[in-house]
């Protein structure tokens, strides 16, 4: 079995770009306003992790220890998990915007043996008594500590004092030579699409991951990145990119202040975003760049320039990107720029990419005439098959299970980036892969639906759980939602089925655009609004039949990305009403 460990790619870059910084994080403001930022570089970044590597492993947190770790965006985040990595240990990162109660779920069902955290997460772990049973040591990252364990300035002075006695004390941490298929970590999905599991990552899997974003959008080291989503900047380093961390909530990244997306962009010439639909929605939205009021042919000009012009490339994900999102925010960036909308899930990411320009210019048509979504096609290492839907575990693959071209089915795929299983969840693991006697190794069913067409494209139709079942066809989500999103007074849709006299009816739960928005149709009255909706389906077969139409003012959507509908909870509202 080959060795491989995340980690290696930083020693890499410790050896090769020592002196270029790996990571930015907002400290402080100056007098003028301006934030000023703590920094490591490459090489402290790795001196940093190499001392910390030593002093948990001196602690006992050694190989195969789970450890939750429970830091906030930090220099300490990026430090403690490369240090987890290089000793073999197994970080559990579980988002904390799922609630307490499943966060207490989610904890004991993993049993760790070990916790790392800020003093706040240590109050949390003993007034809800979280895998009391199963933690031996404890780390506080705050300097003061009073919580039975160590201070990582503790830890780290540990380390430092272990690299000094050594008899070469000036070398290197040896990362730990774990296996391809040995645990590298645990990573809880944030529940968004059913009950909160641990996806069991693999150090092939992260290795496998790396090399598929390189190949997919030409990262290359040296670029800088902006990284909004924390568990995605733990890649900038392994990809060689400088992680710049903005000033925001993490977990309402569609309340985040624009100036401070803005400000970095301009100031560190961003090169590579990631941000969710929501962030990007709110940027541009939001955003208002400084205009030029001279008049001269040289002003003239720079006014029409783009606002961004080192950003070359926005990554979008966690849910589907609407057209208007991508044409609205794409007015910032060069004509050579582009937004990418890759398609995964934290079970298997990336799956595939399409890019803005092909989705403004050719495939926005086709969702708005109930196509779906195209998320493009997939990434070189991964085979992505369609199979008939059905909600019944499958023990074994076979290639009849797999549906023609252009029918709608769920989405399963294969590859060294796709999760094996979740953590002690047998029923789950059942119901969401399906094991490959050619391979021996696990396909993952996506939960998704779609189908191919003749270009070789992914489509995306929605969620598996989310279809509506009638008694005349079954509806999916994402085809008929994008007919009536097409109409510029709408943000969102989201379609249900409400159940009444023991039929189920189809409801279209609609989200209006901001007043403020100001565009043609902003005074429609609703009823005025519903007339125009029924018109507009009325021209498709797929929409004809949906008469039922309710407003609601914000839709419930999940607290990672702040973009993916709870479809479940308008069912439930809408039921309400209509009933």
């Amino acid at each position: 079995m080959p060795t491989v460990n995340i980690a290696s790619h930083l020693k890499d870059m410790a050896q090769h770009h020592a002196e270029q910084l790996a990571v930015l994080f907002p400290a402080s403001r100056d007098g003028k306003g301006r934030t000023q930022y703590s920094s490591f570089t490459y090489k402290k970044l790795d001196e940093e992790s190499d001392f910390l590597a030593a002093g948990l492993d001196e602690i006992g947190i050694g190989r195969g220890v789970k450890t939750v770790l429970m830091v906030p965006p930090s220099l300490e985040f990026f430090s403690l998990t490369f240090a987890l990595f290089k000793i073999g240990a197994v970080p559990v990162l579980v988002d904390p915007g799922i609630g307490i109660k499943n966060l207490g779920k989610c904890l004991t069902e993993a049993e760790p043996e070990a916790f790392i955290g800020i003093a706040k997460a240590h109050v949390a772990r003993l007034l809800f008594g979280w895998a009391k049973k199963s933690l031996k040591q404890l780390v506080t990252v705050d300097r003061r500590f009073g919580w039975g364990g160590h201070g990582l300035v503790q830890v780290a002075n540990l380390g430092r004092l272990r690299h000094s006695n050594s008899a070469r004390p000036n070398e290197q941490w040896k990362a730990a030579e774990t296996e391809a298929d040995e645990t590298a970590a645990i990573l809880f999905t944030s529940g968004s699409t059913g009950v909160p599991k641990g996806a069991v990552y693999s150090h092939g899997n992260f290795a496998a991951q790396i090399a598929a974003l390189k190949q997919a959008f030409g990262i290359k080291p040296g670029e800088i990145d902006l990284c909004t989503f924390p568990l995605f900047a733990l890649f900038a380093p392994a990809l060689g990119m400088t992680a710049v961390i903005p000033r925001m909530d993490f977990t309402k990244p569609a309340t985040v202040d624009p100036r401070e997306i803005a400000e970095p962009i301009a100031r560190f010439g961003i090169n590579n975003l990631f941000g969710s639909p929501a962030l990007l929605n709110r940027v541009g939205r939001n955003w208002k760049p400084e205009l030029k009021t001279d008049k001269t042919p040289q002003q003239a000009s720079a006014a029409l320039s783009p606002t961004w012009p080192s950003l070359r490339r926005v990554l979008s994900a966690g849910a589907p990107v609407s057209p208007e999102i991508l044409e609205r925010f794409s007015t910032f960036l060069s004509p050579d720029s582009q937004i990418y909308t890759p398609y995964g899930a934290t079970e298997s990411l990336p799956v595939a990419v399409i890019g803005s320009h092909e989705i403004l210019h050719e495939t926005r048509q086709l969702t708005e005439q109930g196509s779906g979504t195209c998320v493009g096609r997939p990434v070189e290492s991964i085979e992505v098959r369609i199979i008939g839907i059905t909600d019944e575990p499958i023990s074994q693959w076979s290639d009849q299970l797999c549906l023609p071209q252009g029918q709608i089915g769920e989405i399963v795929v294969h590859g060294a980036m796709v999760t094996q299983h979740y953590y002690k969840r047998p029923d789950l693991t059942a119901i969401a892969k399906i094991r490959d006697p050619a391979t021996g190794r696990m396909r993952h069913r996506m939960g998704d639906v779609g189908y191919f067409d003749d270009h070789g494209r992914l489509w995306f139709c929605g969620r598996k759980s989310h279809r509506v079942v009638t008694s005349d066809r079954t509806y999916f989500t994402e085809p008929v939602e994008g007919i009536f999103n097409g109409h510029p007074a709408v943000f969102r849709t989201a379609l249900v089925g409400v159940v009444r006299a023991g039929k189920t009816e189809l409801v279209l739960c609609v989200e209006r655009e901001p007043q403020q928005s100001l565009n043609e149709k902003s005074h429609l009255s609703d009823q005025q609004l519903i007339a125009e909706l029924q018109e507009l389906g009325s021209r498709f077969e797929l929409t004809r039949s949906i008469q039922t139409f309710l407003f609601h003012p914000s839709f419930p959507v999940d607290i990672r990305h702040n973009s993916k509908i709870f479809r479940e909870k308008l069912a439930v509202w809408a039921t309400s009403i209509v009933k």
